[in-house]
């Protein structure tokens, strides 16, 4: 099959009625234009404070399967969160046998373009096993600033809008009500970012994690390398000059983007 297996994910059957209704009251974008036909939609999972805790596409198939295409390090902590919510919901979450493959170039018959960014290539969800991984991932999500679960996005920590949920279509500010929304749509209107997720050009050697220094003062932290840039979580009103990581020496890049 045309397309490498994401191992680093698991894809779970969503069902019932109320699935979608359910699912348009807890995550952070707009579900229902999967209402009316087969799509991708990219969402996070909030807490009441606003703070991330987890992300994942929802597909739904042309025959009408609907799917959770879930990080599997967040996976199992994420579906206990949809099932407490669930309550008496007409909504049944269940393993799914399928994989999701995913590549560069040109679709399969019945992929859908990741909804990220068109750098993230295409994703289809099939019976049949891909290659072996071999696309560098994470040198298209640090060229393009792309933000990976329990990386650049920390449970109980991040903020999506920081982290270029916007940017990257995973909020929606016109849906109405969600959990964690107040806080979203504060972050949105009432206020200026000073925090951001940025690409910075990296000099030296700094393990990921790294705390990031400027004038001696916290700046941010060090997340995911790809040759002499990286992703990085900065205040963007400390980070006007070279700053510190470990050994390494850091710049902002000419084209991040915050």
């Amino acid at each position: 099959m045309h397309g490498e297996k994401a191992t680093d994910r698991r894809i779970v059957t969503l069902d019932g009625a109320d699935a979608l209704h359910f699912l348009q009251g807890l995550v952070s974008n707009d579900v229902r234009p999967l209402e009316t036909g087969a799509g991708l939609v990219w969402a996070a999972l909030l807490t009441p404070q606003g703070k991330y805790l987890a992300d994942f596409l929802i597909a739904r198939l042309p025959d009408g399967t609907l799917l959770l295409d879930l990080p599997e390090a967040l996976a199992d902590a994420t579906l206990r969160r949809l099932n407490m919510y669930r309550l008496r919901a007409d909504v049944r979450l269940a393993p799914s046998s399928l994989h999701v493959l995913r590549g560069l170039g040109p679709a399969p018959e019945g992929a859908f373009p990741d909804p990220r960014h068109p750098a993230l290539g295409w994703r289809l969800y099939t019976t049949t096993p891909g290659t072996d991984p071999a696309i560098d991932w994470d040198a298209i999500r640090v060229a393009h600033v792309i933000p990976d679960a329990g990386r650049e996005l920390i449970p109980d920590d991040s903020y999506i809008l920081e982290a270029g949920f916007e940017r990257l279509h995973g909020v929606d500010f016109r849906k109405g009500c969600y959990v964690g929304q107040e806080v979203t749509a504060r972050m949105k209107h009432k206020t200026e970012l000073r925090k951001g997720l940025v690409r910075v050009r990296i000099t030296g050697d700094a393990p990921f994690g790294s705390p990031i220094l400027a004038d001696g003062r916290e700046a941010g932290t060090l997340f995911t390398r790809s040759g002499d840039h990286a992703l990085a979580h900065l205040r963007l009103d400390r980070a006007t000059g070279p700053m510190q990581a470990g050994e390494a020496t850091i710049t902002l890049a000419p084209d991040n983007v915050a």
